[in-house]
């Protein structure tokens, strides 16, 4: 049971109109597909809610590891995973994450949280608590969520599932630029063994590499970002007959 103590806080952004009410728009994707920065962007446009469920896991990776618990001992963690006061702030402009009063937006992409999410992403119990807070924000409507599994688990009825996907070499250069600031021949090597392990890790527990029926691709090897945002905002007027 999810209690207002920890329900996720359902922020919206300041916009003036709201043509698409009720719409949910659902966008999965492997490491480095820039789903993301799409997200977001599709979100502004559409006066839509944003959420990052990949923050998530990683927010509670971070106040699990503040705990000094071991991710490895999966009982123990899955079981305090439901006890962390998880918010976030739903607005694409300015999203935020905070854990109880602090704010976790920065400290959640450091490396040694990269390097610990799949731990918590692949515990059953942890999934399972923030699928249903995730679930929690879907059924609210207007909101654009992405993640791993949100076509097929999070808001498998959205009016508007896409599958983001690119080419290994696309997503490994995006990666290493956003980590590391170059795409140099070390920091391609240190990218590739992250992203590789991360991916095997969480297609244990859910599928992103292929589009399941009814779900909508958009491969963006060759798209800049606002090509990709673009063809993503013409599949939510397909589909709705909604437009920014």
């Amino acid at each position: 049971m999810i209690t207002s103590e920890r329900i996720t806080l359902l922020v919206v952004p300041s916009h003036s109109s709201r043509t698409s009410a009720g719409l949910v728009v659902a966008i999965d994707g492997p490491s480095g597909s820039g789903k993301s920065t799409v997200a977001r962007r599709v979100a502004a446009a559409l006066a839509l809610r944003y959420l990052d469920t990949g923050a998530m896991y990683r927010a509670v990776t971070w106040w699990l590891l503040e705990q000094g618990i071991d991710l490895r001992d999966t009982e123990l963690a899955g079981r305090l995973a439901p006890e962390i006061p998880l918010h976030m702030g739903l607005d694409p402009d300015e999203p935020t994450v905070r854990v109880g009063e602090t704010d976790v937006a920065a400290a959640i992409r450091e490396s040694r949280i990269s390097t610990a999410v799949s731990l918590v992403a692949t515990n059953l119990a942890a999934r399972a608590d923030l699928v249903a807070r995730q679930k929690a924000i879907a059924a609210d409507g207007d909101v654009v969520i992405e993640g791993r599994d949100i076509t097929t688990v999070v808001a498998p009825d959205a009016a508007v599932r896409v599958l983001l996907t690119a080419s290994e070499e696309t997503r490994l250069a995006r990666r290493a630029q956003e980590l590391y600031g170059n795409v140099d021949a070390t920091a391609l090597d240190a990218t590739r063994d992250q992203v590789a392990r991360r991916d095997a890790d969480d297609s244990t527990v859910a599928r992103f590499q292929e589009a399941a029926e009814g779900v909508d691709v958009v491969d963006s090897s060759r798209m800049t970002l606002d090509e990709t945002v673009s063809a993503v905002l013409e599949l939510v007027e397909k589909r709705t007959g909604i437009t920014p």
